[in-house]
C-alpha cells in the first residue's frame, strides 16, 4: 500500500488575509503603545505641587534627632495646657531640575484638584541650585518664627525690641572677614538700625562710599567699616554689602519653635495663635480642630502664601473643620473650597482671634468675613 505518490504536489493552505479592521487595530494599538513610552520618557517642563504633611502647633514634632518634642515650647513665663489643633499646613512639589514628572504623572494631576501642575521656573528658578533654594527657604522659615513669636508677644503685651541680625554672607560677600553669621547690626553712620530695609537705604545713599558699623557679638560691641559693591538688580545699579539678614528680636521669656525640613514663611501666622494659647488660660480654639495659613509681621499683618488650594484639601484632609485663610489669598479660594470645610477671612492676627473667640464663645459666624463676602 503506498503512503505517499511522489507525483502529488502538495499546495499550503492560502493564508487568510486579515481584515481592514484588524489592521487598524494594530496599528491604532501600536501607535498608542508608541505614545505612551514617549509619554513616560520624554522630559517636561513642569513640576506638582500637593498638599504636604501637616503639623499641630500644640501637638509636638520629630528633632533632627528623631525625638518627639513640643513645637512651641517656653521658658520664662507660665504655660497653660491646650487642646485640639492649631494646624499649620504645608505643600510637597513633586519634581526637580534634575527628574521633572511624566506626562502622564501631569495628565493625573491636571485631573485632581487637590494638585496643581506649576511651570518648573516659577518653583525652580534659572540660576538658583536646589541647594540655595532650600537655604532659602529655610532662612525664610526661621525669620516667620521670629516674627511669629514677636507679633504674639506683643499682642499680650509683651516688651519686644527689634534687631537685624546677620544670618549669612554671600561668597562674594564686601563684608568677608568683618562681619559673622548671628551678628546684630546696632548702628550704621551712627543711626540706629532696627530693621534691613533701614540699612539698605543708608547703604545705598553711600553710594559705594565705606559704611561704618557697630555691630555687637556676643558680649562685644565692635566697629566695622565695609565697602559696598556695585551690582545691577532688573536694570537697576544697587550697592551690596553681601550679607543676608534676619529680622531678629530681644524678647523678655524664651520661645523656641521646632519644626524640621520645612521651610517658606506661611507657617508664621499658626505659629503666632500657638504661642498666644500655650501662654493663656483656657483653650484659645475651644478645644477644636482649626487649620490656617499664612505670613505674619511683628505688627500682626497676615500676608498671601503660595499653594492655598493644596492646603485647604490637606486641612480637610487632616480633619479640620475651620480654616483661616489670608484674606489676600481669597480670589484663589472661591470656588475651590473642599465640602466640609469653612474658611474665613483674615487680614490680621486680631481677625484670626476674633474667629476663635466666636467659636470659643458661641458667637455668629456668619458675622465674621469669608472670602468671597
Amino acid at each position: 500500500m503506498a503512503l505517499f505518490d511522489e507525483n502529488v504536489e502538495v499546495r499550503p493552505a492560502p493564508r487568510r488575509r486579515l481584515s481592514r479592521g484588524t489592521v487598524a487595530g494594530i496599528w491604532a494599538l501600536s501607535i498608542a503603545l508608541i505614545a505612551m513610552l514617549l509619554l513616560t520618557i520624554l522630559p517636561t517642563s513642569f513640576v506638582i505641587q500637593q498638599p504636604g504633611p501637616v503639623f499641630n502647633t500644640l501637638g509636638t514634632a520629630k528633632n533632627s534627632d528623631g525625638d518627639e518634642v513640643p513645637l512651641i515650647s517656653v521658658s520664662g513665663a507660665e504655660t497653660f495646657p491646650t487642646a485640639g489643633a492649631l494646624d499649620l499646613l504645608t505643600v510637597q512639589v513633586v519634581g526637580s531640575r534634575e527628574r521633572t514628572p511624566s506626562w502622564i504623572e501631569l495628565a493625573g494631576a491636571w485631573f485632581d484638584p487637590s494638585r496643581a501642575v506649576l511651570p518648573l521656573e516659577d518653583v525652580f528658578p534659572q540660576g538658583l541650585t536646589t541647594e540655595q533654594r532650600s537655604q532659602q527657604s529655610a532662612a525664610q522659615m526661621v525669620d516667620s518664627q521670629k516674627e511669629a513669636t514677636a507679633a504674639a508677644l506683643t499682642e499680650l503685651g509683651y516688651d519686644v525690641q527689634p534687631v537685624v541680625r546677620v544670618y549669612s554672607l554671600t561668597d562674594d560677600s564686601a563684608a568677608q572677614g568683618l562681619l559673622e553669621p548671628d551678628d546684630i547690626i546696632r548702628a550704621a553712620h551712627g543711626e540706629e538700625i532696627t530693621d534691613t530695609d533701614q540699612l539698605r537705604t543708608i547703604v545705598n545713599a553711600a553710594d559705594g562710599a565705606p559704611v561704618e558699623l557697630t555691630v555687637e557679638r556676643g558680649e562685644e560691641t565692635l566697629t566695622e567699616t565695609v565697602t559696598p559693591r556695585e551690582t545691577e538688580i532688573d536694570g537697576a545699579t544697587t550697592w551690596l554689602v553681601g550679607i543676608t539678614t534676619l529680622h531678629d528680636y530681644t524678647f523678655p521669656i524664651d520661645v523656641t519653635l521646632q519644626l524640621n525640613n520645612v521651610g517658606g514663611p506661611s507657617a508664621g501666622m499658626m505659629f503666632a495663635l500657638g504661642i498666644i494659647d500655650t501662654l493663656t488660660e483656657g483653650e484659645l480654639n475651644a478645644g477644636k480642630d482649626i487649620a490656617g495659613t499664612g505670613t505674619i509681621d511683628a505688627a500682626g499683618e497676615v500676608g498671601p502664601i503660595g499653594g492655598i488650594r493644596q492646603k485647604l484639601y490637606g486641612a480637610k484632609d487632616a480633619g479640620a473643620e475651620y480654616f483661616l485663610a489670608p484674606e489676600a489669598n481669597c480670589d484663589e479660594v472661591v470656588g475651590h473650597i473642599p465640602d466640609g470645610l469653612q474658611v474665613f477671612s483674615v487680614a490680621t492676627l486680631d481677625d484670626a482671634l476674633d474667629v476663635l473667640s466666636a467659636l470659643r464663645d458661641d458667637g455668629d459666624l456668619a458675622a465674621l468675613p469669608t472670602c468671597g463676602s
